[in-house]
């Protein structure tokens, strides 16, 4: 009886055994057959936090951006520095007032939205009103609660402004409509369809580099300038809620 538990157990070890042989030689076949890539993906994620590149790539993007914040804020400083001498406005962030607009008459010749935010809030007449996209236009008359908003747009709006690609200023003249005009006082000046438009960093009304919006067409030139129509970044008939820019001269 003894002997017949032997030879049984010595049968399953030597099947057991096949089945392993077997499964090593399958094993084998696909990695000929995969070219061992399976291989190599398993590699790469086991050994990717030991890759000495990704260490060093993190340093690099640290460096880089410790980089870009330091130059970042000298230039802050050299254009907080510059406006002082040139007598020019600042708009310091932490002065905004966040403000809901409570009416508007985007669809009309005034060109004009009103605002929940007044003199007892700090709003004075001149000051900037940007939302979401840019510049909006100027507040021209306050209450107590309340502050009118003189839009772009309107015909009584006009503000200079710069066309970064071509280094040139203009002025930016409300026509009534959706699309203000710009004009170049040069008709050789060479401004493109999709040039980018933005306060003169030179202007004594407004903050320097406030987005306004992109050139949408190009007028016949005049003998001495150039008009374009101006597609607004800023589109004050679905805009609820902007920043009023206190500004310090």
């Amino acid at each position: 009886m003894f002997d017949v538990r032997r030879i049984s157990t010595s049968r399953w070890w030597h099947k057991k055994k096949s089945w392993a042989f077997f499964g090593i030689f399958l094993f084998l076949v696909f990695v000929r057959i995969s070219k061992g890539s399976f291989f190599k993906d398993f590699y790469y994620f086991i050994s990717k936090p030991f890759w000495p590149g990704q260490f060093q790539k993190e340093v690099i993007l640290e460096s880089t951006n410790q980089e870009f914040l330091m130059q970042l804020n000298l230039l802050q400083k050299d254009n907080i520095r510059l406006r002082k001498i040139l007598s020019l406005q600042e708009s310091p962030n932490d002065e905004n007032i966040s403000a809901a607009v409570i009416s508007r008459k985007t669809g009309s010749w005034w060109r004009q939205i009103i605002l929940n935010k007044g003199s007892k809030d700090g709003v004075e007449i001149g000051s900037i009103v940007i939302g979401p996209g840019g510049l909006l236009g100027r507040v021209s008359n306050t209450s107590l609660f309340t502050s009118s908003v003189t839009l772009i747009t309107s015909p009584e709006s006009k503000l200079g402004v710069w066309v970064d690609r071509i280094k040139t200023n203009g002025l930016l003249v409300g026509l009534g409509d959706d699309y203000p005009s710009l004009i170049l006082y040069s008709k050789d000046a060479d401004i493109k369809v999709g040039d980018f438009v933005s306060s003169s960093p030179a202007s004594t009304i407004l903050p320097p580099n406030i987005p306004i919006g992109i050139v949408q067409s190009i007028d016949e030139p005049l003998k001495s300038k150039k008009t374009v129509k101006i597609s607004l970044l800023a589109k004050p008939q679905v805009i609820d809620w902007v920043q009023i820019l206190k500004l310090n001269i």
